[in-house]
């Protein structure tokens, strides 16, 4: 006899995505048997939310080194081949019935292939909090100052970032973390999308601001010469030594994956075709912000862009209203959209330690405070971690992105329906090799940067 349909309890099918049945015989509620309730629109939010990231602040910087055409081709493909990435997942899940990316990989190859997505997808999403919550500690303080204006006390307790990102952990990032489903956050979702529309006003700055510039200290004047055309003329297509740089930055720009399949369980009628809607518009919007925000950005310092973009304003006018309003919003977002990454990390964990766990308030709890306690502690403690987390992105991203999609495709989807020469299965093949190639360039990109002491980052979300 099988288990009663829980639909007052959903994430009992979030923490019981087994297909296999249990000891007893009898066979664990699967996701087919779940029931959705979150409208398309905020499955649209949540999912944007998840793409975006704060490697947006450094898009203009990569337009520059590649110049207005080649980086719209490139942004072109990755939001191509990310949408088709999403096509291999949910053509994975709608075969076996599974919505879970650890248990596509338990069908596919059994316990290693589980434990591979599992850490792949915490390791992936807790570097992306450790760089979100990064940004709060040092942009926050400076902020405030720049409300305050003038040279206030840095060891006033308001201004101290390590104390001030953990009352955002607390107060704000902590209570969404904790909701029973990640539907619920779809306002804020919305919200925090809204927050990085305002950043597309760059494109009103562009009008106001000369290039060169004239930078905000007294007697100081653009570093570059204002007769010196190269720093002003808008290039179509460059390449440079910082061009490789850009790459996993942009190959790693619509990292969404890990949310993808928690967002089509929670769907309301879900269907394959719905769902890839949702991850078509999401893409589509996302794209369109990231092309606006980089080609105003670009068009407003030319050469002398930066690689952190509100950094270039600041350097014009650090009490511009404007800024510190964008820059408040952006802090915003990264703060809203760390407990969309949280979601995932705690059903891998749960996946990894507590496969047939019905759900369990102290231990969805238990799990947040902890991930929330680790993440703070690094960021506080180690801020240079993030120089591993670029490796660790450089390894986790083309695994989420292209690898493991293409590779549990091949296997899931029955030799009988498409063997191994057909055109799909091909495709996915050379999309796993894709995967693989940008593994490799991101991580030779990574080593020569380190031995030759260079700063770059190293592209994630």
């Amino acid at each position: 006899m099988n288990l009663p349909l829980r639909f007052d309890d959903p994430d009992g099918g979030l923490e019981n995505e087994e297909f296999l049945p249990t000891p007893d015989g009898k066979k664990l509620t699967r996701f087919t048997d779940f029931e959705g309730k979150t409208s398309f629109g905020m499955s649209v939010f949540n999912l944007g939310n998840a793409i975006m990231g704060s490697g947006i602040l450094g898009l203009a910087y990569a337009m520059a080194n590649t110049g207005v055409l080649l980086f719209w081709f490139l942004l072109t493909a990755v939001a191509a081949l990310s949408s088709y990435s999403i096509h291999l997942l949910l053509k994975s899940s709608g075969i076996v019935g599974i919505r879970a990316y650890e248990q596509l990989g338990y069908r596919a190859f059994g316990t290693p292939g589980k434990m591979a997505a599992g850490i792949a997808i915490t390791l992936q999403n807790i570097g992306a909090m450790s760089s979100y919550l990064y940004i709060v500690k040092s942009e926050l303080p400076l902020v405030i100052q720049a409300f305050l204006k003038g040279d206030t006390d840095s060891d006033l307790w308001y201004l101290n970032g390590n104390y001030l990102v953990i009352m955002v952990s607390a107060s704000i990032i902590l209570p969404l973390a904790l909701m029973k489903q990640l539907g619920y956050l779809g306002y804020t979702s919305g919200f925090s999308l809204s927050c990085m529309v305002f950043f597309l006003s760059v494109i009103y700055k562009k009008f106001q601001i000369p290039c060169p510039f004239e930078e905000f200290s007294a007697n100081t004047t653009a570093g570059h010469p204002s007769d010196d055309d190269s720093y002003c003329s808008t290039r179509m297509f460059t390449i440079n030594s910082q061009t490789a740089y850009t790459i996993p930055i942009l190959a790693f720009a619509f990292v969404c994956h890990p949310e993808v399949l928690p967002i089509y369980t929670e769907l309301r009628n879900p269907t394959k075709k719905r769902m890839q809607q949702v991850s078509n518009i999401s893409i589509l919007v996302m794209y369109t912000m990231y092309f606006l925000a980089a080609l105003f950005g670009y068009l407003t310092f030319k050469g002398n862009v930066e690689p952190e973009l509100l950094h270039t304003y600041s350097r014009i006018d650090p009490y511009d209203t404007l800024i510190l309003c964008v820059r408040v919003a952006v802090l915003t977002a990264v703060t809203l959209t760390v407990p969309i990454v949280l979601f995932p990390v705690r059903r891998a964990i749960q996946q990894m330690l507590f496969p047939t766990k019905s759900f369990n308030w102290l231990r969805h709890i238990a799990i947040a405070i902890i991930l929330l306690t680790f993440i703070n502690m690094l960021v506080i403690f180690a801020p240079n971690i993030l120089g591993i987390f670029g490796i660790i992105g450089a390894t986790s991203a083309p695994c989420l992105i292209f690898i493991f999609p293409a590779v549990f495709y091949i296997r899931i989807v029955p030799k009988e329906d498409e063997p191994m020469n057909s055109t799909p299965k091909i495709l996915a093949a050379c999309f796993a090799a894709l995967g693989v190639s940008f593994m490799v360039m991101s991580l030779s990109f990574i080593f020569i940067d380190w031995t030759t002491g260079g700063g770059h980052a190293a592209g994630g979300h």
